[in-house]
């Protein structure tokens, strides 16, 4: 099951794509290369095969990783918190 995205996670995100979004865009290419590169290889390979501007579909597919990757820490966070 997927972590629940937050408004609050949404609007940090956002909040930080929107300041540059290039940069923030180039930022994720070697940040989710590192971090999961077949995910990174996927997602350059469907912005490449479609008649969509493929820097904008790279940029909702790094915005909806970084989205569940912060959702799983808040959701992991829970789960682990201790009194």
């Amino acid at each position: 099951m997927l972590p629940v995205i937050t408004e609050e996670i949404s609007k940090n995100v956002f909040d930080e794509i929107f300041v540059d979004m290039p940069e923030w865009r180039k930022k994720m290419i070697h940040y989710i290369k590192d971090e999961n590169p077949e995910i990174n290889s996927a997602i350059i390979e469907a912005a490449n095969k479609t008649d969509l501007d493929p820097k904008a579909i790279a940029l909702g597919a790094y915005m909806s990783y970084v989205m569940l990757e912060l959702a799983a820490k808040d959701s992991d966070a829970l789960l682990n918190y201790t009194d």
